[in-house]
């Protein structure tokens, strides 16, 4: 790479910023396009190109961008985040979720205070609510699938034993009744032990106990439903004013 194609990048780069920063997203994508011409080996030219993408909800283009840029750098922690919305996307919740864990794991390891610390926690937070709610939805889908499948076959095996035997309706027609109720038990039981009806605890803020919607970290590392913190805060400078104003 020379000095000059370099140079030539980085202005590029500088400009999609401008473009980028002034809401010309496409304007954004082409300079960093051009940059990443001249010099391909440069992860934050492929991150922020990645990030152009995210503006216009091309999420196919961002985990192609991403995935190039953790070649590169495998310490991005903008990639691997923008990996991890874009695996959202695609409903690939699992893989989603790791992405998010190691953009959450170098974000603390290199600025545990910077901003994007807490943005990346609140996207982990939303993506295993996420994972959990689908994985619970599937294996719900999946008992019931093969519910309906015994109960066609057990009706399927009812009408072939109607024909054979004939003169014996009713005692049939009888045993059929009961080894679908049996059935019926057997499932219901099998989904109330096998699917979770309660939500995860590391889903839910210590203090409401319901799911996160907007989770922040607190100083001490624990994790809470933002409204509740601020309302919390609010009460604490409320009580320390009033008290201050009656020394």
């Amino acid at each position: 790479m020379s000095p000059t194609a370099a140079k030539q990048a980085e202005q590029l780069r500088l400009d999609g910023n401008t473009y980028f920063n002034k809401g010309r997203f496409a304007a954004a994508i082409e300079a960093y396009t051009e940059a990443i011409t001249l010099c391909p080996n440069v992860p934050i030219y492929w991150t922020n190109r990645a990030l152009g993408h995210r503006k216009r909800n091309n999420w196919t283009k961002v985990e192609d961008d991403c995935r190039r840029a953790i070649q590169l750098d495998s310490n991005s922690v903008k990639a691997h985040y923008m990996l991890g919305l874009a695996l959202l996307q695609k409903e690939e919740y699992a893989e989603g979720v790791k992405a998010l864990e190691k953009a959450l794991d170098l974000g603390r390891g290199a600025n545990p205070k910077g901003y994007m610390v807490e943005e990346i926690w609140q996207a982990l937070a939303k993506a295993k609510y996420m994972e959990w709610e689908h994985e619970s939805t599937k294996r719900s889908w999946e008992l019931q699938t093969l519910k309906e499948a015994c109960e066609t076959a057990l009706k399927e095996k009812h009408l072939f034993d109607s024909s054979e035997l004939e003169g014996f309706l009713d005692e049939n027609h009888r045993s059929n009744l009961e080894q679908l109720e049996a059935l019926d038990r057997v499932f219901r039981i099998a989904a109330e032990a096998d699917i979770p009806t309660d939500v995860p605890d590391y889903l839910c803020c210590k203090i409401t106990l319901d799911i996160f919607r907007d989770p922040v970290i607190a100083p001490s590392g624990l994790t809470y439903e933002r409204e509740v913190l601020l309302d919390h805060l609010e009460k604490v400078t409320f009580d320390f004013n009033f008290a201050c104003s009656n020394l």
